[in-house]
């Protein structure tokens, strides 16, 4: 069993969580008259990933948690826990995104190197983050893919809370990330998202002479007040965009690039062949 690093020098709110809990826990240690090494080989864990959660070093997991609750006869409060933890395991960035998704009345999103993250299965989402150089460790690869499904929840089940419109180059369905059978499997992801009532996905073929989308991948976010977050993706980097002057560019480019795709419609019938392609 493995934990992450925290990373607290540069998460306050992770590290005021993180801190509570790490207490909590030697606390309860300490009152059971357990050493590090014993407490550690009753839950199942080294005594090294005892001394870093206790340092607040590492995030313990869910089952460390109720391993402990168990061994310290804690009655629920150790497991209770999980719940303050469960948003801070996950980057700043990713909670911070994650609740202006949950704000917004309609997400729009171009993307033309992979399927966007709301629309990517586990193994597709795995197989970018492992295909990843400089190579992230292994702990977070398990933290960012947990962090972008943990972020589809605004998505599925569908309900008419909000509105989505996806448009996805050509090129991100024919890129066979994680292999064919990956791929056949988010294709049929994307079939079906395509259906729901609150989703528009549209197809930008690579055949088009015109794609105002070639500077890159973006997103909008609409709020309930009114306002706009953009967001520009690139490498090493993603710029957040507030001010009106650059979020209404995107907005008049976005408007331009659904245009120029097919529609849902003609684009339902594209994924379909696209994945009979990926049978033969």
């Amino acid at each position: 069993m493995s934990d992450r690093n925290t990373g607290l020098e540069d998460d306050e709110e992770a590290g005021a969580v993180i801190r509570t809990v790490q207490r909590q826990l030697k606390l309860w240690r300490e009152s059971a008259g357990l050493t590090q090494a014993e407490f550690g080989a009753a839950i199942g864990y080294g005594e090294e990933q005892v001394s870093s959660v206790e340092r607040g070093r590492r995030i313990p997991r869910p089952e460390y948690l109720d391993r402990a609750d168990e061994v310290l006869s804690a009655g629920g409060r150790i497991a209770a826990l999980k719940e303050d933890l469960a948003e801070v395991r996950y980057p700043k960035k990713v909670r911070d995104l994650k609740k202006l998704e949950a704000d917004a009345v309609e997400l729009c999103a171009y993307n033309n190197s992979v399927i966007h993250g709301l629309l990517q299965i586990p193994e597709y989402t795995q197989a970018i983050f492992d295909a990843r150089r400089p190579q992230f460790a292994e702990e977070e690869v398990d933290q960012q893919v947990a962090a972008r499904l943990a972020r589809q929840s605004i998505l599925d089940p569908p309900s008419g809370a909000r509105v989505f419109s996806f448009v996805q180059c050509e090129s991100t369905l024919r890129r066979p990330i994680g292999g064919r059978m990956v791929m056949r499997q988010q294709l049929g992801r994307l079939l079906k998202v395509s259906q729901w009532r609150n989703v528009d996905l549209q197809i930008l073929p690579l055949d088009r002479e015109e794609n105002s989308g070639t500077d890159g991948s973006f997103r909008l976010l609409k709020l309930k007040d009114g306002a706009t977050v953009a967001f520009s993706e690139a490498p090493l980097s993603s710029r957040v965009m507030t001010d009106p002057k650059e979020t209404t560019v995107l907005d008049i480019r976005y408007g331009v690039i659904r245009a120029q795709a097919l529609s849902p419609r003609e684009s339902l019938a594209f994924i379909e062949k696209v994945l009979g392609e990926t049978k033969t």
